[in-house]
């Protein structure tokens, strides 16, 4: 299983994009507004676009995704069974490699509970 700090992972993320932020406001600024838009309520609700993205992030191999919206889905109030679910799709469509980053998730998940 993987060994990530999620925490730290998604703190260490954001303060070293710090300072692309300040060099490229416009560029940042953008891709921010762009999430916003696409993860805002709408006919899909936002927790189900937070699990969508979490999927992506894993079939993509991606710490820093998986970080980033596990803490985005304890926010929604995601249940622990929602997400598994979602799990068991990225592994049927992602396979092995899939596996692996579900066990991350996973990990990511009780690492960023709430308190």
């Amino acid at each position: 299983m993987s060994t990530f700090d999620h925490i730290g992972l998604v703190k260490n993320i954001n303060e070293n994009l710090a300072p692309l932020r300040k060099a490229q406001p416009d560029a940042m600024q953008a891709f921010g507004q762009l999430a916003a838009a696409a993860m805002k309520e709408g006919e899909v609700s936002a927790k189900h676009k937070e699990l969508i993205a979490l999927a992506i992030g894993i079939t993509q191999h991606c710490s820093g995704c998986i970080g980033f919206h596990v803490k985005a889905l304890h926010r929604l109030k995601c249940t622990r069974a929602e997400l598994e679910e979602m799990l068991t799709v990225c592994v049927y469509m992602g396979g092995g490699p899939a596996l692996m980053y579900t066990a991350e998730a996973l990990k990511a998940w009780e690492s960023m509970a709430p308190q």
